[in-house]
């Protein structure tokens, strides 16, 4: 049924007209001579770009009707606006009626609701479109670009409109750029992503700042990989190794390549290169190391068991060279498009990991950048799976390096220690990671100068914290990677590359030189989460991404361990650094008797819900012991990276007991004036889901749950689920797929899952 939607906003605040109009037309005037003095007569095709800030709602379709569009949206209500002439009359007019004040027969003055809310327009300086990696290198103002000095810039255009106009405007920008000596290295035209890459000088750099159609100009991503040391086994030394069924799923390496490493030789069923120049040959290393424990999972646990047990197959896509590095003729947005789609078109691969990031980018003001969006695009065109790393970061330095021990963990809640590109987007699953251990080694045990940094189970030293883009639950789970050690002797903090016990272990990429070796960091607790995935999509091959990821946030746990150290930095601490917790492989595909989950795949059309009912057996009203409903929803929103409002749909679900269906409907459903207002329901018909709905609802990926310890038998054997779909600036039409499960689940051994299963057969 169509959904009742809540008015927004309160009234605008109380100006005084006349000084108001007058005060935001003078900084119009300012804006637009700036602007026109900037052009020149060899300049880009001009366009009128303006930042406003303001003070309620952003009004997006009055400005539409002034003829301005809305490029961006940032949190502190700044809008940044395009026209694509200098003739803005109709904005004029209502300024001008506005001015007027209260007219006769009025209770305020003309198009005050709109005017009012306007704090101040001013231009988009040039030093604006200075990106962060850019400012972070030192520069940050336009003269900074020196002249005579190369420079490999990333430029993005602002979202336009059509695809034929911004293929006009990167044509113009190009030009205009190699007229002065610059070289086009690459340029992709996404969806709304328009990005150019050039080799140009430092004066030429400067000319493109002042262009009003750029929205950023930056460094390239750096991938944020960590070299490896070996670990010293032979083949002699393994147990025989189980083969791999045809049908295993396929997970895909978005890395530096994978060899043909004895252990996995047999199950690589393609590779390809982006671009082809790179080959296909894992000369760096990392992408074999992350194959190795997408395939085995926790390969130092299996080798302890007298086992090798694989549970996929693997293909792999090269994006990085030998030095660890993107080719520079390439935009990292399109790499990732084409490696992915490759992959998913070549071999039919649904389930990706990228174990990469650019460390030089973190989450800022709740937005994502154009390599997290266009992974986010993916997940919706493709229906995949695709995995990525929250993010490494070195905690301490220098003369502060001992604090990484003594002021661990808060220094993992730091601002500089947010996630970093492209880890805070929405539909993709990012993982942190925890340590599996203290690190030290035997040897080292007895060195008081030698002193762990976390103990088993602990959030690593080097992982990144969240939230997401728009404060989005982020990482969404976390898994082992390693830990660090404070090494006194030489002042350093060493990982698993150093020290082999404080890292994980997988495959070395050279294995005529070693078979194993060890490395700490988030790139390595990323592919544990997809080797899950992968069990998940055996037990069920046709499930959508949706429903993987509902099931992998079903099953997931937040260690006691994490939680207990954490719980001294705040209620919030755990979640942005653990998230949903850890993934139980077992417990996502499988129920048992106490423990049972049900599941749907389904489409709700945009500003709509549905009902779903819930059996509940009278096992579980009445028994003594903690029981526990957890509700798991995934879905797909579209996405824009420069909105405020990033995904275009918003879902939430919640969960009603004790009334009939009709309440509930009636409730929920949208009513015409004749009808009068809806409804209220009690509070005791709506069960307390934690976290609470203005928490988890940021997410495309939210799992929340209900425990109880008291006899529930009077609010009866059905409760209902509701899940409700609202659109933003995707529309009120089409249909929005989503994936939703229920877990039931009672402490004591009891029959649930034959009484529920029992329950269906009746209803069927």
């Amino acid at each position: 049924m169509p959904r009742r939607k809540n008015g927004g906003g309160g009234p605008p605040p109380q100006r005084d007209p006349r000084g108001h109009s007058d005060r935001l037309g003078q900084e119009l005037d300012q804006a637009v001579t700036a602007q026109r003095r900037r052009r020149r007569p060899d300049a880009v095709d001009p366009s009128l770009i303006l930042r406003v800030q303001m003070s309620g709602p952003l009004l997006e379709e009055e400005w539409n009707r002034v003829g301005l569009t809305v490029l961006s949206s940032d949190e502190d209500r700044t809008l940044v606006l395009f026209s694509s002439s200098d003739d803005l009359a109709d904005f004029q007019r209502k300024l001008d009626a506005y001015g007027q004040g209260v007219q006769p027969g009025r209770a305020s003055p003309a198009f005050s609701s709109f005017i009012a809310n306007v704090e101040t327009i001013a231009e988009v300086a040039p030093r604006d479109r200075i990106g962060m990696r850019a400012r972070e290198a030192g520069l940050v103002e336009v003269e900074d670009f020196q002249s005579g000095e190369d420079y490999i810039l990333d430029i993005e255009l602002w979202d336009l409109g059509a695809r034929a106009l911004r293929e006009r405007k990167i044509d113009d920008i190009v030009r205009y750029a190699e007229a002065r000596g610059a070289e086009e290295l690459d340029r992709h035209i996404g969806p709304n992503l328009t990005l150019v890459r050039l080799r140009c000088d430092g004066t030429v750099a400067r000319a493109l700042l002042s262009i009003e159609e750029i929205a950023e100009i930056d460094l390239p991503p750096e991938p944020d990989l960590i070299d490896a040391r070996h670990i010293d086994l032979t083949l002699a030394d393994l147990p025989d190794i189980a083969e791999v069924d045809e049908e295993a799923p396929l997970v895909g390496i978005i890395d530096s390549g994978i060899n043909d490493h004895p252990l996995i030789e047999d199950i690589i069923v393609g590779s390809i290169a982006i671009p082809d120049t790179l080959g296909t040959a894992d000369d760096h290393g990392h992408g074999t190391f992350v194959g190795g424990i997408a395939t085995f999972g926790d390969l130092r646990s299996q080798l302890g068991a007298g086992e090798l047990i694989r549970h996929v197959r693997l293909c792999s896509a090269k994006v990085i060279d030998n030095t660890g590095n993107f080719p520079n003729r390439r935009l990292t947005p399109r790499l990732m498009r084409e490696a992915i789609t490759g992959l998913h078109e070549q071999f039919g691969c649904r389930i990706f990991v990228i174990a990469l990031g650019d460390r030089t980018k973190v989450i800022e003001g709740g937005k994502v950048g154009p390599w997290a969006q266009t992974l986010d695009e993916l997940v919706r065109e493709l229906d995949v799976v695709i995995i990525v790393a929250a993010g490494n970061r070195q905690p301490r330095r220098g003369m502060r390096v001992e604090e990484a021990v003594t002021d661990y963990p808060g220094y993992l809640l730091e601002p500089d220690n947010r996630l970093c590109e492209p880890a805070g987007g929405m539909n993709i699953v990012t993982v942190g990671s925890i340590a599996h251990g203290n690190g030290l080694s035997a040897r080292a045990a007895d060195n008081v100068g030698v002193q762990p940094i976390t103990a088993a189970l602990e959030p690593s030293p080097f992982s990144r914290a969240g939230p997401g883009v728009r404060g989005a639950i982020k990482p969404d789970f976390i898994d082992v990677g390693g830990t660090l050690i404070y090494d006194g002797p030489t002042a350093a903090l060493q990982g698993g590359e150093v020290r082999p016990e404080a890292g994980v272990m997988s495959l070395h990429h050279r294995a005529v030189d070693r078979l194993f070796a060890a490395r700490s960091g988030t790139s390595h607790s990323a592919p544990l989460v997809a080797f899950k995935a992968g069990q998940i999509l055996r037990r069920f091959p046709e499930a959508s991404a949706n429903l993987m990821r509902a099931l992998l946030a079903t099953s997931a746990t937040t260690p006691a361990e994490a939680a207990l150290r954490l719980a001294p930095l705040g209620d919030a601490a755990a979640r942005s650094l653990c998230g949903y917790g850890r993934v139980d492989a077992e417990r996502a595909a499988f129920s048992d008797d106490a423990r049972v989950i049900l599941y749907a795949e389904d489409e709700l059309a945009i500003d709509h819900f549905a009902v779903y009912q819930i059996p509940i057996p009278e096992l579980f009203q009445t028994e003594r012991g903690r029981r526990t409903i957890r509700v798991s929803l995934a879905f797909d929103p579209p996405v824009r990276h420069s909105r405020l409002d990033y995904n275009g749909v918003s879902m939430g679900v919640r969960l009603i007991r004790g009334c009939e269906p009709d309440m509930i409907f009636e409730h929920y459903r949208r009513r015409t004036v004749d009808e009068g207002p809806f409804p209220d329901m009690a509070a005791r018909y709506n069960c307390k889901l934690l976290p609470s709905s203005t928490v988890r609802e940021k997410s495309s990926l939210q799992t929340a749950a209900v425990s109880f310890s008291r006899n529930i038998r009077g609010y009866g054997d059905n409760y209902y689920l509701v899940v409700r779909c609202s659109g933003g600036w995707a529309g009120d039409e089409g249909q929005q797929a989503f994936a939703v499960t229920v877990e039931i689940s009672h402490e004591a051994e009891l029959p649930l899952y034959e009484r529920v299963r029992q329950r269906v057969r009746v209803r069927a």
